[in-house]
């Protein structure tokens, strides 16, 4: 899995922005998405399940790492 989006610190809407732009360039595979509040984990997760990919989450301390495949 070489795409990490490292979305700790940002605020909304660029988490789901970055997401939606990495499932654009992977297109289908998996890559990782760096969160580090609990709504940016669960605008994530949300985004993937409507765009019909599969996320999921594991803490990391105080942040989250949410692996997205389809």
């Amino acid at each position: 899995m070489a795409k990490v989006v490292d979305a700790r610190g940002l605020s909304c809407p660029e988490p789901i922005l970055l997401t939606k732009e990495a499932m654009n360039e992977v297109g289908s595979g998996s890559f990782e998405v760096l969160v580090d509040n609990q709504t940016q984990c669960f605008n994530v997760i949300r985004i993937c399940k409507s765009s019909g990919w599969n996320a999921q989450v594991t803490p990391e301390g105080s942040d989250f790492r949410i692996t997205v495949s389809k």
